[in-house]
């Protein structure tokens, strides 16, 4: 089947999104990039074309798809961090619930044959991660969080809409980082912290939640190529399929920090703050990426150490910017 010549992408200006459009001119440099941006008046410069989707109005999804009529749509756009999802429930839900079925719904109306590309979460597999093993897609879906659930409906009701002609894939990624990445995210939050340390902004002090946990983390970069590479084969794999995107590598949260300090050589005393901590939350995570390796033939290319190191620089640019 042919690649898709115009792909719809929401929140094409965000953290992920931004890595996504250099993932898609590298795989698919023939396609139209029409990015849909929250803000009116925010420039996406990468993409070839923007226009307004604002996830508050379930009018906008449908004005958007009647009016660009994609080959395929990657549904990046969503409230994504966990502790504005314990501040704000209603709106996590409106956001990554409400307007993804208005999304998919006006898909099925204005543009049925597009593949649509849904970006979920391993967040929906939540308590299940308790059993200690690598989760494949069958795992259990346990929400331990507002965004979790908010995510796992979504993908619940994605996979129903399959059933209704939704050409729809889900892809779950595990934590990402990298460059561009926003401070409510925990790997970024001590980049900056001892970012500000270094130019002298903050005292050598670095506020931290719960650092006995392991995560199995990727890179952004390799999770962008994981939705282009979606995008690219989508239209032959069957609608409902969903991937997990993981390195299978968990790594402590802790042992990151103590890496970061030692790549910035500082001293600095490590505190810890209730109000970092989560209400509910796993100890270790760690996921089966065998499914997408097989059928996308993706897998995650960048070393840790590099990524820890693009993070660090960057926030270390931010700083001095300020």
């Amino acid at each position: 089947m042919p690649s898709p010549a115009t792909i719809f992408i929401t929140g094409a200006n965000g953290f992920v999104g931004q890595h996504v459009l250099v993932a898609l001119r590298r795989i698919l440099p023939d396609a139209k990039l029409v990015a849909g941006i929250q803000h009116h008046g925010t420039v996406c410069p990468m993409a070839d074309a923007t226009i307004d989707c604002d996830l508050a109005r379930l009018d906008h999804l449908d004005s958007a798809i009647r009016t660009v009529k994609p080959d395929a749509v990657l549904h990046l756009a969503a409230q994504a961090a966990v502790p504005a999802s314990f501040r704000d429930p209603a709106k996590t839900w409106q956001v990554n619930l409400m307007a993804t079925l208005a999304l998919g719904e006006a898909v099925l109306r204005h543009a049925p044959a597009a593949l649509f590309v849904q970006a979920s979460s391993a967040e929906v597999y939540g308590l299940s991660f308790r059993t200690g093993k690598a989760l494949d897609e069958d795992a259990p879906f346990a929400p331990a969080n507002p965004y979790a659930a908010s995510k796992a409906a979504a993908d619940i009701a994605l996979g129903e809409m399959a059933l209704r002609g939704l050409h729809v894939l889900r892809l779950r990624p595990f934590n990402h980082v990298g460059r561009g990445q926003a401070d409510a995210f925990v790997v970024a939050a001590f980049a900056r912290q001892i970012a500000a340390i270094q130019a002298g902004f903050q005292d050598p002090v670095i506020r931290t939640g719960a650092l006995d946990r392991w995560r199995d983390m990727l890179d952004v970069r390799d999770v962008a190529s994981a939705y282009a590479a979606a995008l690219m084969k989508g239209a032959d794999i069957p609608a409902g399929t969903a991937f997990n995107i993981a390195s299978g590598t968990p790594r402590r949260i802790g042992d990151i920090l103590n890496d970061l300090i030692s790549m910035a050589k500082i001293e600095v005393r490590i505190e810890t703050e209730a109000g970092r901590l989560r209400p509910t939350d796993v100890e270790y995570t760690r996921g089966d990426a065998t499914l997408a390796g097989n059928i996308l033939d993706w897998k995650p290319e960048i070393g840790w150490n590099e990524t820890l190191a693009e993070v660090l620089q960057d926030w270390q640019a931010r700083i001095q910017k300020t």
